[in-house]
């Protein structure tokens, strides 16, 4: 029993696992690749680097850059990573406040310099202008350069791609855990016309039942699962479950439902950062990248007797640089 779609995954993956069943999901990710075309991944690098500084003072994303490039967010934000050595964000950030350095010669004022660049605020500015040269803007302008900044050199990536892929860490649960919460019955079928999953998280968080969770006593931790569980219907349905840990040897109300998660080793992967709106982007990219990329050339198969879920904790509660963890129940493959 394997489930693969979750808080954030709202169209399903094709793919036959266990007792779970099929479920389906349109991929698009890497095509050229599997097609055995060679891409000059370093070149696409270089062009977007000038088409972001072409576009440095306009309003920049994640998925604008990542879709000019021809790449999911997903993947384009790994090759980024791993040829020019930081994220797309602060690398967009960072040149950003390298134009404004060589601005502030010029006699503008620096709030008027800082809203060109994208900053709301000077106090912003300042700040981010201070983590990244060491001193205030003030002072900078009294040795500021109008040199264009020099684009950085990026690393040979034609046969470094597979290295940008993200790395699971593999660990044993040795004991089965139990979850409380609510379930949601629900079909794949149905998943081309609405988004029953993401709808059922915002229930349970505006109508007040994940607080009454984390108000209860049997609460082992402050974090919140999502997993899928088979119905066991032929035509497909399954119980969509949102809930928490509880604390060993404590009755649970009936008004619960109540799960068991065998023990199992797990591969678990962390999402890319991102904001609470980018952030099921984030989990869906995952999900894509494990059954399409990592899981094929793993060595691993998924264990059909376990359960995958999603974990949200403190990591996934802020404004920003969000992320959560993936949980995929795995076996060594056969030889």
């Amino acid at each position: 029993m394997i489930a693969c779609i979750c808080k954030s995954f709202t169209r399903p993956y094709t793919a036959k696992y266990g007792n779970f069943g099929t479920v389906k999901c349109k991929i698009k990710l890497y095509t050229v690749i599997k097609e055995g075309k060679k891409l000059n991944y370093t070149g696409i690098l270089q062009e977007m680097l000038l088409y972001i500084d072409a576009n440095i003072k306009e309003k920049l994303n994640v998925e604008k850059l990542a879709e000019r490039a021809g790449f999911s967010p997903y993947y384009f934000c790994r090759m980024f990573q791993c040829g020019v050595g930081s994220s797309i964000m602060e690398y967009v950030r960072n040149r950003r406040l390298a134009y404004a350095a060589c601005e502030l010669g010029s006699g503008r004022r620096i709030v008027d310099i800082a809203i060109d660049y994208g900053f709301e605020t000077h106090s912003g500015f300042s700040k981010a202008f201070r983590r990244y040269f060491g001193c205030p803007p003030e002072i900078y302008r009294t040795v500021a350069s109008f040199n264009v900044p020099k684009l950085p050199v990026l690393k040979e990536l034609d046969q470094f791609i597979p290295g940008c892929a993200i790395e699971p860490k593999i660990i044993a649960r040795r004991a089965a855990f139990k979850l409380a919460g609510y379930s949601l019955k629900t079909n794949p079928s149905d998943w081309e016309k609405v988004k029953p999953i993401p709808e059922f998280w915002k229930e349970c968080r505006t109508d007040g039942r994940l607080e009454k969770l984390h108000g209860e006593s049997f609460l082992k931790y402050h974090a919140e699962y999502g997993a899928c569980f088979p119905d066991y219907c032929e035509n497909g349905d399954f119980l969509y479950f949102v809930g928490v840990e509880v604390k060993e040897r404590h009755n649970i109300p009936a008004d619960y439902d109540v799960y068991t998660i065998p023990r199992a080793v797990f591969a678990v992967f962390t999402t890319l950062p991102g904001d609470e709106e980018n952030l099921p982007t984030a989990g869906k990219d995952t999900w894509q990248y494990i059954f399409s990329e990592w899981l094929p050339n793993s060595g691993y198969e998924i264990d059909s007797k376990g359960f995958a879920f999603e974990l949200y904790d403190e990591r996934s509660m802020g404004k920003t640089e969000n992320v959560f963890d993936i949980y995929l129940p795995i076996v060594k493959r056969p030889l």
